[in-house]
């Protein structure tokens, strides 16, 4: 099956201002570390998987539903999404606060990151902020569950218009039931434990009694799980010497939405980790997506074969 040549995405979640440091190690109490590169972008999981799914394909167009705002720092990151291909749904564009900033230490030798956030809870926003044309045009939507009550509402509105519906779930969130029950396809983190869930099998089999959803969970460098209807199993993803590990699960996300409409289950979850994988190999978030590009109607020969 063809990819098609170009797709519109709508991703509705968190943006964050990432400030990203490369150092040989995190600091320890009153150490002060040395960072030989240093990048400070918009982040959050929604938003770096609304990058990956614009820059995967020129004729790709992401919509970003999240909450930027007008206060000074906001301008840095809606230039950078815009510079990206992204573009802007405020979900409140009248707000004043600073936007929820995220510092992030990755250590040189490992690409492994420490990350210390403010949380984004003060910046949810109700359901009748947004309205059903959000959904004009759009081939696929992703959540990420920041923004629950918006998340739910147009998640119904896509549901009713066939409209496939990608949950991103990095972790337990409060009322997640409310789009869960309404997704096409939930790839979740190995972090990602429903109330009384303590092992994958348990997650596995929550989600099953939720939805009829295909279901994936992601485990790093070790294998994917998945399950779609009564088929399950297991995939390898590439080995590689990472040298940024940071935003892997968003890259994995937004490259699976990408793919999602011309592939199978499996098949997509094989690429998604390609491209996640082939990101992991380049510093901060950005990088890669100036090496890594899809040829116009058809699968770059990277996450092709």
């Amino acid at each position: 099956m063809s990819q098609p040549a170009g797709q519109h995405g709508l991703f509705v979640g968190v943006t964050t201002l990432d400030c990203i440091y490369q150092a040989d190690h995190p600091p320890a109490a009153n150490e002060k570390v040395l960072a030989t590169k240093s990048l400070m972008v918009a982040g959050g999981p929604a938003t770096n998987a609304a990058v990956t799914f614009a820059q995967l394909g020129s004729k790709n167009k992401a919509t970003l539903a999240a909450v930027i705002g007008s206060h000074p720092l906001t301008g840095l990151m809606s230039e950078d999404l815009l510079g990206q291909g992204v573009t802007i749904a405020d979900l409140d564009n009248q707000r004043l606060s600073p936007p929820p900033v995220s510092s992030i230490v990755v250590s040189a030798n490992s690409g492994e990151r420490a990350v210390i956030s403010r949380s984004a809870e003060d910046i949810k926003v109700a359901a009748d902020t947004v309205s059903s044309d959000i959904l004009v045009g759009v081939d696929i939507v992703l959540i990420d569950g920041h923004q629950m009550a918006v998340s739910a509402q147009i998640a119904q509105w896509a549901k009713a218009k066939q409209i496939p519906i990608v949950v991103d779930a990095g972790s337990w969130k409060p009322e997640f039931e409310s789009v869960l029950t309404l997704a096409d396809a939930i790839v979740a983190s190995a972090n990602f434990f429903p109330p009384g869930c303590e092992n994958t099998s348990e997650v596995i089999d929550w989600l099953k009694s939720y939805t009829a959803a295909k279901i994936a969970i992601t485990q790093g460098s070790d294998p994917i799980l998945f399950q779609d209807g009564e088929t399950s199993g297991e995939l390898e993803v590439p080995q590689i010497r990472a040298v940024d590990t940071l935003g892997a699960g968003d890259i994995f996300h937004g490259a699976f939405c990408h793919f999602y409409l011309a592939h199978t289950f499996a098949e997509t979850l094989l690429k998604a980790s390609r491209t996640a994988s082939m990101a992991c190999q380049y510093w901060g978030t950005r990088d890669w997506t100036k090496i890594y590009r899809m040829a116009e109607d058809t699968d770059d020969e990277e996450t092709a074969n």
